[in-house]
């Protein structure tokens, strides 16, 4: 099961990244005058941050459990 949760942090953090520089190079390329692909992107990066979050979490608590 952690081996499952390490895998699925590393997919979320990596849609993370990559949404990310998405929306850098959308911005330095200036394309996105009305902010609307800009603020899709945002939000799928916030999206993608919680998900990664949230597995770290149970990563952690699973973690936690089995050293008791």
């Amino acid at each position: 099961m952690q081996t499952l949760l390490l895998i699925l942090i590393i997919l979320a953090a990596l849609a993370t990244l990559y949404v990310l520089v998405r929306g850098v190079i959308t911005m330095a390329q200036g394309k996105d005058i009305g902010g609307v692909q800009s603020q899709s992107l945002m939000r799928k990066r916030v999206m993608y941050q919680a998900v990664a979050i949230v597995f770290v979490i149970l990563f952690l608590m699973l973690a936690r459990g089995a050293g008791n």
